[in-house]
């Protein structure tokens, strides 16, 4: 298994991207060079379907980076902000969805406690042919996390979507660099992509909560295609992190 990170680094030559490799019981993380416009606090990254090497990044303030990876360069072909990015908002979170020939983006401003609710946003997706990702027409849906409910916790800290359009979501509480963290998988709704390419998100009311993870901020899952496995991520800070996989993308 080859999956790629990346690191919410902002200083200038700084790692942004890298491989971890999983293999018969053997485990390693290899650094990818980054060529092109430097991001600024990288928060999460997609294969685009389709599209073998190719990628989207994005950074907490919303701006999205079309990436080339080859062997070991990730070269930016574009970069572009996100449409209808709203007032405050701090987005850990992208993934996109491919149903019926047709591209789907879903991202979310990860919210803050009981006064701020995550915001979901999803948008069809098509690429200039200069490379630019170009989004159409937003919708927005707001969420809770039925677990955790610290004061703070952010709402959805990353999201993942299943073959069959299953919205897999995190959510992570964060007392500081030392802890304590509380983290949570949630089964958070449907999205459906039309031959029109007209997005539809129904989300869930209330959320199934798949899995719990005291002591751990978990900001990454990704479903792997084909499979009901998800690969999550942990970055809990002074603590250090973990990858693991748990399966919940199942049908």
């Amino acid at each position: 298994m080859h999956v790629l990170v990346v690191h919410d680094n902002k200083r200038t030559g700084q790692q942004r991207l890298s491989r971890i490799t999983h293999w018969e019981g053997s485990d390693g993380i290899s650094p990818i060079t980054w060529d092109g416009a430097e991001p600024v606090d990288l928060e999460a990254i997609e294969a685009i379907p389709g599209m073998p090497g190719e990628y989207l990044a994005l950074t907490g303030r919303g701006i999205v980076y079309r990436l080339k990876v080859t062997g070991g360069t990730a070269t930016v072909v574009d970069y572009t902000p996100l449409p209808a990015i709203g007032e405050g908002d701090d987005f850990e979170s992208f993934a996109l969805v491919a149903q019926n020939g047709k591209l789907a983006a879903l991202w979310a401003d990860r919210g803050a406690g009981a006064d701020r609710p995550a915001t979901l946003y999803a948008a069809p997706l098509t690429f200039a042919s200069w490379g630019q990702p170009l989004f159409g027409a937003v919708t927005r849906r707001a969420y809770r996390a039925p677990y955790p409910t610290d004061d703070g916790a952010r709402h959805i800290s990353e999201i993942s979507v299943t073959d069959s359009g299953r919205i897999i979501v995190t959510s992570a509480a964060d007392a500081g660099d030392d802890g304590p963290f509380d983290s949570a998988v949630s089964d958070a709704g449907r999205v459906n992509v039309s031959a029109a390419g007209r997005v539809r998100v129904t989300l869930a009311a209330p959320a199934t909560v798949l899995g719990t993870f005291p002591q751990y901020k978990i900001e990454a899952v990704e479903c792997l295609p084909g499979s009901a496995e998800a690969v999550l991520g942990s970055d809990d800070e002074n603590l250090g992190g973990y990858v693991r996989t748990m399966s919940y993308c199942g049908t």
